[in-house]
């Protein structure tokens, strides 16, 4: 709420309203309440040293505003549909009265200015402000969502029993915590809810010409879910940027923000993410669930011969591991852990993340914040000095970050990072193109890891299927291995939301740096040579053992192909 307090107060002596003993008691009870920040004004109402009729009314004249009384007031509808219901519950305002390109609104506090100046931006035109109580405002707009509501048919009454805890740092409310009641709220909170339950990670709101269509990311594949209509549009994003406090009267760029929530009793990390489009602003939020994540390598889809080279890999007094793959890949994952196996009393681990996603108990975790120069580089260096055994930096983007992570695993440090690479081989000629010199690379790089997610087949519908001529022709499969290899797909059920999948499992390519594979890197062989050395030299690709799962019937040969489109040697 935008309005000097202490003028008010200044008033409120002048006109005798209230005594320095009761503005004592009510700066009490303002830091007893939640959060410790409730308005001084609103505390000497709330314990009853100011009358809040009593108080508008001083206000309105201070102002010049005139004060309307709205009991029994039929606003017409077109008017009361020019500002969005969301922005008017969380400003407390709204339209009475529209005269040509004048828009008049009711506030409970005369002394907000900065509200009016607000929405004079967000509609572009010129509004003006009478005064009226806050709980016939309320009321109004109470009774403008029940019928909005009606009009938005099952989908809102589908969220009436839906409920998430908030964090009491997170961001939805904020400290003044919205009424969590209204229609737009709860179904935002229904789809959120929704989306955990069906284990998606991330939600997508994307305006289109004439819907507002609402996407869950599951397994890696997008699935639409019944969203909101078109006019609701406006409301959802407005909510969505309350929430993760966000700018909402910024529209033309994009924006980032975050919510925290317990879901049942799990807490959950929600990365909020706007950008302009021609229809109105997309929101991604990314679901960050901090009891899924999996923290035991086994558990990841390692057989048991890459688990013993993954295990003595980390164990590694010194050197650098890396992890490839794209975005969404689970290398962030796979990373925390190989920390948690490692981390142990004796040893000192560090790690710097853009952003942190979980917190790892025992683990120094450094956030990136460019605002303050706090950079992967920046902090890298800094990380040095605290006398770590093991370093994790979250990517290597540059030359710099890269060169230090290098002198780093010189000097007795285990460095772990990954990079965008398609393959793991290929990570030797990205740090060469970076500027990283050869031998560097040579000698400190102990092994990557090239990883991807492989959709698993659903248990609930698994059946037996036999692989299409396309399938045999794509994988090079032989008569004599389709005979002796049974491949199972899922028909599709309700468990797995009739796409045949649930779950996801990991397929890894280990490249280790052997003595034969520094020389090569050494004289700057090509990322091809060196990949055709290490495969003549036991190196399973992302393809093979992408096969070894649909063997096993976890996955299907489709779902390795699309995978693995990128690997087929």
């Amino acid at each position: 709420m935008a309005r000097d307090s202490e003028y008010i107060l200044t008033l409120l002596k002048e006109y005798g309203m209230v005594t320095d003993e009761q503005i004592a008691s009510a700066r009490d009870h303002a830091l007893e309440s939640e959060f410790g920040e409730m308005d001084i004004i609103d505390a000497l109402v709330e314990i009853g040293a100011v009358n809040e009729d009593e108080l508008l009314a001083m206000l309105a004249q201070q102002y010049g505003m005139e004060i309307m009384d709205l009991s029994g007031y039929e606003i017409p509808a077109e008017v009361i549909a020019s500002l969005d219901v969301d922005i008017a519950r969380h400003y407390g305002v709204i339209p009475v009265a529209k005269h040509d390109d004048m828009l008049t609104i009711a506030m409970s506090d005369p002394a907000d200015m900065e509200t009016l100046d607000t929405l004079r931006y967000l509609l572009g035109g010129d509004v003006d402000a009478v005064a009226a109580p806050k709980k016939q405002i309320q009321q109004i707009i109470d009774q403008f969502y029940a019928e909005k509501e009606e009009e938005s048919g099952g989908l809102l009454s589908d969220a009436e029993d839906v409920e998430i805890e908030e964090v009491a740092e997170s961001n939805i409310g904020g400290p003044e915590r919205e009424d969590d009641d209204t229609p737009i709220i709860r179904l935002v909170t229904k789809l959120i809810v929704d989306a955990y339950k069906m284990k998606a990670s991330d939600i997508h709101f994307e305006p289109m010409e004439k819907r507002y269509r609402v996407r869950y990311r599951i397994d890696g594949a997008l699935r639409e879910v019944d969203g909101p209509p078109k006019y609701l549009q406006a409301n959802f994003t407005s909510r969505i940027k309350i929430m993760s406090r966000m700018d909402i009267t910024e529209k033309r760029i994009p924006q980032d923000g975050r919510i925290q929530v317990i879901v049942g009793d799990k807490d959950v990390d929600l990365r909020v993410s706007s950008i302009p489009t021609v229809f109105g602003e997309s929101v991604v939020m990314r679901i960050l669930d901090k009891s899924s994540i999996q923290l035991d390598i086994p558990k990841l889809g390692f057989y048991a011969d890459d688990l013993d080279l993954v295990n003595k890999i980390i164990n590694y007094p010194d050197g650098i591991f890396l992890v490839t793959g794209p975005t969404g890949s689970g290398k962030t994952t796979s990373l925390y852990a190989f920390l948690n196996t490692i981390n142990t009393p004796a040893r000192k681990l560090i790690t710097v993340e853009d952003p942190v996603e979980y917190q790892l108990a025992g683990i120094n975790q450094v956030q990136v914040d460019r605002y303050v120069d706090m950079t992967f580089s920046a902090a890298l260096r800094a990380m040095l000095r605290q006398a770590p055994n093991i370093i994790m930096v979250g990517e290597i983007r540059d030359v710099e970050t890269a060169e230090i992570a290098i002198n780093a695993s010189l000097t007795g440090h285990l460095v772990f990072s990954t990079l965008h690479t398609n393959d793991a081989p290929g990570a030797v000629t990205r740090l060469v193109d970076m500027g990283v010199k050869p031998f560097l690379v040579a000698t400190s790089l102990r092994a990557v890891m090239a990883q991807r997610l492989l959709r698993r087949v659903c248990k609930d519908c698994k059946e037996p299927y036999t692989p299409s001529a396309g399938e045999i022709r794509v994988l090079g499969l032989t008569p004599e291995y389709l005979a002796n290899h049974q491949f199972y797909k899922g028909k599709g059920c309700q468990t797995c939301g009739y796409t045949g999948y649930k779950g996801r499992i990991g397929i890894y390519e280990i490249f280790e740096v052997t003595e034969d594979i520094a020389k090569l890197i050494f004289a700057n062989e090509t990322s091809g040579r060196i990949r055709e050395h290490a495969r003549k030299n036991g190196m399973r690709s992302l393809r093979d053992d992408a096969i070894r799962k649909a063997e096993a019937g976890i996955s299907t040969l489709e779902e390795v192909i699309f995978v693995t489109l990128r690997d087929d040697s």
